[in-house]
């Protein structure tokens, strides 16, 4: 007889069966009574009091002396590669694992972005791979924190420093993350952060660059801000700074009270998350062939934009991620696929490395194109609630100690 139900077994967990995932973004009647009152307000942008309000919060819970919000976390990373001088031509390297707008930040002005590997149990870059990938081009080096995982900005920085290249922590999955009980994005020159409407922290959309240095700071609030200084009101004759190409990518003020609000509930949230964090790893430490992504050798506290479980063992060798997810959809909850693959070989990625824009170093990524094609996530959604990763750890379990059933199916 069948064990799993995509063969025709019973399922753990008949459709009927709860499971809590949390409603995102999450709305409340604080957030909308002070959004009204932003509304009657009519102070709705050009760094309003809201704005510079949650700026001062975010930066401080990362340990940050200086933030500057703006329209989203593509415009943070492009504004934090020309701050720190990135040009046309120049090189800036990136994971091989990461969201597009990692790469097309440097490309969006002429810079060419470099992939690197990525490490088997962080998925994050590869700090033994970073150093082979640099060249007299290079200008910038921008380490993700990708999913539930830091960087290993510890060997990365000592990398970077050597040559004296500046990094930018993309933090877009990362917020409240610690490493060495440090705020992450204050290791690197700037960090950069996303609000986008399906991360941690959602504003629908929306970014912020953090930083501890003044001079960093004022010029990335001028090219966010057309030019426009701080202290400077709305209509004032003023003059840009020289050779700073300045640009609109102001947010408002309605999504910083929305980001001020759910900033109160993140630690409650990043310990849910842990629980449910705990409770998988537990599920699955005695399966062979399967295992959780790794938090970062000197991670302390960490966020959880996904969480996700690698079937790289032997034992589904010949498995395709379409099967597993199928099957514990069967079992009564679709673990969902929230990887894309090396960001070369995404649909959605339509540079040509023929032509130079874009050079992948060593020519291949083979760890990255290796793990993509055995992992599947979690969304923090998901992970929000603990009897939930109780239940789906249950179902990972019994789907991967029935490898060969799958292997069986056509």
């Amino acid at each position: 007889m069948a064990n799993l139900a995509i063969a025709g077994g019973k399922p753990l967990f008949p459709e009927n069966s709860s499971f809590q995932v949390s409603e995102w973004p999450p709305r409340d009647e604080r957030t909308a009574e002070r959004l009204r009152e932003i509304y009657f307000s009519g102070d709705w942008s050009f760094n309003s009091p809201a704005e510079q309000q949650f700026e001062q919060e975010f930066a401080a819970a990362h340990d940050a002396a200086y933030g500057v919000f703006m329209a989203n976390g593509t415009t943070t990373l492009e504004c934090a590669l020309q701050v720190l001088g990135v040009k046309a031509g120049d090189e800036v390297i990136v994971p091989a694992l990461t969201w597009m707008a990692t790469a097309l930040a440097a490309s969006y002005f002429g810079a060419i972005p470099v992939f690197v590997d990525i490490e088997p149990d962080t998925l994050c870059m590869d700090p033994e791979k970073l150093e082979a990938a640099i060249t007299p081009k290079t200008r910038a080096i921008i380490p993700v924190h990708a999913y539930s995982s830091m960087a290993d900005l510890e060997r990365i920085l000592a990398v970077a420093n050597r040559h004296g290249i500046p990094v930018i922590e993309d933090c877009a999955h990362m917020h409240g993350g610690k490493w060495a009980g440090r705020g992450v994005g204050t290791w690197g020159a700037v960090g950069s952060f996303s609000f986008q409407q399906s991360k941690t922290m959602s504003s629908g959309e929306g970014g912020i660059c953090i930083t501890n240095d003044p001079e960093i700071a004022n010029k990335i609030y001028l090219m966010k801000h057309i030019g426009y200084a701080r202290n400077v009101k709305q209509g004032q004759a003023i003059k840009a700074p020289e050779g700073l190409l300045c640009h609109n990518y102001r947010a408002t003020a309605f999504q910083a009270v929305i980001l001020s609000e759910q900033l109160r509930t993140l630690p409650e949230r990043l310990a849910r998350y842990d629980e449910s964090a705990r409770i998988l790893n537990e599920a699955i430490a005695d399966v062979p062939g399967v295992r959780l992504q790794k938090h970062g050798r000197l991670a302390t506290l960490r966020s959880y934009y996904s969480l996700h479980f690698l079937f790289d063992g032997p034992e589904f060798a010949d498995i395709p991620k379409s099967r597993l997810t199928a099957a514990t959809k069967a079992e009564g909850f679709e673990v969902g696929n929230v990887c894309h693959g090396p960001v070369y070989k995404h649909a959605l990625f339509n540079l040509d490395a023929s032509r130079g824009q874009f050079r992948i170093a060593g020519g291949s990524c083979p760890v990255c194109e290796k793990l993509t094609p055995c992992d599947i996530g979690l969304t923090h959604q998901t992970l929000y609630y603990p009897e939930t990763a109780e239940k789906i750890g249950t179902i990972i379990r019994k789907v991967a100690l029935n490898a060969n059933e799958l292997r069986k199916l056509s």
